[in-house]
């Protein structure tokens, strides 16, 4: 089992969450700095946020946030006033049917995973090493956010084509032949850079990639690790410990360190230390606190933490000065995980699609 936080750790990462809630409520809610959603919105409400938001637990007044206010424009209404003259991106969430989410970000993305980078060890990640991105581009962070990730560290991050909204058509349409034709294209163009001696190390991909690209690795007499790949950092949400066993066991070998994550555009990264056989496998997400927040919460009731080792519905919190969303449930849920030694809050395992609406939820490439 890992280590637990000391109750000391624990009391002091909840006054710093406290205090920085103080910080980006004032932010957001400012004449002078705030957001114009939200300026609009504390119109509606019975409270003074800038008088009666003392710490994380008071942002239970502001009720659950509604998925519907992300889609659609202006988007401009989500910058911060103190923002509307930097050059900002758009990027969506969502989108398979219907108006995708949209997040305007300045710089958010960057400080994600300039934070994340620090979590990943040097010997298989290391500093300077060339990057592969294969994943999905277009108008997701995922791209930009990985190439600033290997910027960051000193490389050069090469990436792929990949649209992973036609994978998701293919699926529904039952399109088999199409959708493992546009899985071999995905992988040639990754082969393809891997054999031009880029000297590539570093590799982010998602779980069902991960699989086709080792699998074709092998058909050609090699492997990722004899591709020259040390370090995989891998998110998506078909990262069971029952794949990942299998990954580290099967495609990955003792010299190369896999790093899981579990993430998306509104929150961030939330981070895992490479699981072990001593642990089961066992996949424990820690969110980067006090810039994100994740709970897990009763199935029934939102606003009430399930226990440790009971199984919820996950709920985020993204505090940052570009973007404040109190209480937004996710399409996921897991199991909560004590503070552990590293991070001193509580973490997710066992990650997945939300028992409810998995049904209605097509996986493509993730």
């Amino acid at each position: 089992m890992p280590a637990i936080a000391s109750p000391e750790r624990v009391r002091q990462a909840r006054e710093q969450l406290d205090q920085h809630v103080r910080e980006i409520v004032a932010w957001h809610f400012s004449p002078k700095t705030g957001t114009p959603f939200w300026l609009d919105k504390a119109k509606e409400f019975r409270f003074d946020p800038l008088k009666e938001v003392k710490g994380f637990d008071d942002l239970k007044k502001f009720g659950l946030f509604e998925d519907e206010w992300l889609r659609g424009g202006p988007v401009r209404r989500w910058l911060p006033k103190a923002y509307q003259n930097k050059p900002a991106y758009v990027f969506e969430t969502g989108g398979t049917t219907g108006i995708p989410k949209s997040r305007v970000v300045v710089d958010d993305f960057r400080i994600d995973y300039e934070m994340f980078s620090d979590t990943l060890p040097e010997k298989f990640f290391p500093k300077g090493a060339n990057w592969l991105m294969l994943g999905p581009s277009g108008p997701r962070r995922l791209r930009l956010a990985v190439e600033h990730l290997c910027q960051y560290r000193g490389g050069i991050c090469f990436c792929v084509d990949l649209d992973p909204r036609w994978v998701i058509k293919l699926i529904k349409k039952g399109w088999m032949e199409h959708l493992k034709a546009y899985q071999e294209h995905v992988i040639d163009q990754a082969l393809t850079v891997l054999s031009a001696n880029h000297e590539i190390k570093c590799l982010f991909t998602t779980p069902k990639l991960l699989d086709a690209l080792a699998a074709r690795l092998e058909q050609e007499g090699s492997s990722i690790v004899g591709a020259g790949i040390t370090g995989v950092f891998c998110g998506g949400t078909e990262m069971t410990s029952q794949w990942i066993r299998f990954a580290i066991e099967e495609l990955l070998g003792p010299n190369v360190y896999i790093a899981p994550t579990y993430g998306n555009t509104l929150m961030g990264l939330a981070a895992s230390d490479m699981p072990t056989r001593e642990d089961n496998y066992k996949i424990a997400y820690y969110a980067p606190q006090p810039r994100a927040v994740v709970e897990v919460v009763d199935f029934d009731d939102p606003n009430k933490l399930v226990e440790y080792g009971q199984s919820g519905r996950v709920k985020l919190t993204t505090l940052t000065k570009e973007l404040f969303i109190p209480g937004f449930l996710e399409r996921d849920e897991g199991e909560r995980e004590p503070p552990s030694a590293k991070y001193a809050w509580d973490g997710v395992s066992g990650v997945r699609p939300f028992r409810a609406i998995a049904a209605q939820t097509t996986v493509g490439v993730y």
